[in-house]
């Protein structure tokens, strides 16, 4: 390796040396800047890798406990805690959410299920009123505006990618449920007992560890005027009202506060480790999470069309099951069609495929211009299963 690539640590099994050489590859050809991956195999952590630069001024390196924001592959562990609560008897997800949260039955609302929610279907993409960052900290305020609106389309009919509203909706059906929000429900039911790194939000004691995230490339001023004015209503609120980047994720604010879909911070390590729990078919090491029955019904898919909200980026139709997406055609986590996950703005991924009985967690700061299908994961992926 050339003395100006960064050194990848950590453990590699033999078995898969691509997925160490593709890590490398990123860095090398693809402009990583810090990255970690894991996998796992039945259970067994078979790759531990990282990387390159915690910070933009390359002053920090890469440690083997590095914490970083992973936006959306959020959204997977926090899909966990409303399946332990159905695992349980106390969350029917073909029950009315308004069972639960009584006030959310307004302007319309009283048939959307909770199913809806899970598989962003519930036509709630993004506020319909202005709603500044300070005010997506506030929990309260969010739900309320939720709970208030009418929706963008009729739900249940169609998925439009519920960006940031998805951790409010779901979150606060676990909070009416088991009286957590789901960062203190995940934290005590799961990664407290399993011991995995991983939180929603990051406490103030944690800084240190956290890596910086690195804004994508940016279009001009002009072409993100001509982007957002071609963008329905519904997918305008989801991905600009706010908006958010590299430079909020940043902030204290950001970090304090509890933003489901968006702000859990972790290890390559510890998604890896949640995202296994389905791989496991509810079971990880050793730990028995969900039932089989309730991991299977994670991927039960509630049919396949253009998303509403990401549809441009996609070539197909995408399908996502109860709270994760689908492989399917577009093999975006592998070439098994039923393997599922979720990737976070800007590139990091949670794969979870039950038949390889494998995982895989990928993280990384410098963010990538893409929703979702960032290269650098998917030369990861290709890596992963070119071994197995």
């Amino acid at each position: 390796m050339a003395d100006h690539e960064p050194a990848v640590h950590g453990y590699c099994d033999e078995r898969f040396t691509a997925v160490r050489t593709a890590l490398e590859d990123n860095f090398r050809d693809r402009a990583e800047l810090g990255a970690a991956v894991a996998v796992t195999v039945g259970g067994e952590v078979v790759v531990d890798l990282w990387g390159g630069w915690a910070d933009a001024a390359r002053t920090r390196p890469w440690q083997h406990d590095t914490l970083v924001n992973v936006w959306s592959t959020t959204k997977g562990p926090v899909a966990l805690c409303a399946h332990i609560l159905a695992d349980r008897g106390l969350l029917d997800l073909d029950a009315p959410v308004a069972a639960y949260w009584p006030e959310f039955a307004a302007a319309g609302k009283d048939k959307i299920l909770v199913r809806h929610l899970l598989s962003h279907r519930a036509g709630l993409s993004g506020l319909r009123e202005p709603h500044s960052l300070e005010q997506l900290y506030d929990w309260e305020l969010t739900t309320q505006r939720l709970a208030a609106m009418e929706p963008w389309w009729e739900p249940g009919t169609r998925s439009g990618y519920h960006a940031l509203t998805y951790g409010f909706l779901v979150g606060e059906v676990v909070r009416r449920v088991s009286g957590l929000r789901p960062g203190t429900f995940l934290e005590r039911e799961v990664t407290g007992p399993l011991g995995i790194d991983f939180r929603v939000g990051l406490p103030e004691k944690e800084y240190g560890r956290a890596a910086e995230l690195v804004h994508p490339p940016t279009a001009s001023s002009s072409e993100q005027a001509a982007i957002f004015s071609q963008l329905a209503p519904a997918a305008l609120a989801a991905l600009a009202n706010p908006p958010v980047g590299a430079a909020e994720a940043n902030t204290p604010g950001w970090r304090a506060a509890e933003i489901p879909a968006a702000n859990g911070h972790g290890t390559a390590r510890a998604v890896a480790a949640l995202y296994g729990i389905f791989a496991g078919r509810g079971s990880y090491g050793g730990h028995r999470v969900l039932s089989a029955e309730a991991a299977e019904r994670v991927r039960e898919g509630q049919g396949s069309c253009r998303d509403l909200v990401l549809g441009a980026g996609f070539e197909g139709e995408t399908e996502v099951g109860l709270g994760l997406w689908l492989s399917g055609t577009n093999g975006s986590y592998g070439p098994n069609p039923r393997a599922f996950g979720h990737d976070g703005f800007g590139g990091s991924c949670g794969l979870a495929d039950p038949e390889a009985e494998v995982s895989l967690g990928y993280v990384m700061n410098r963010m990538g211009p893409h929703i979702a299908d960032d290269p650098r994961k998917m030369a990861l992926v290709g890596a992963l299963y070119s071994a197995l």
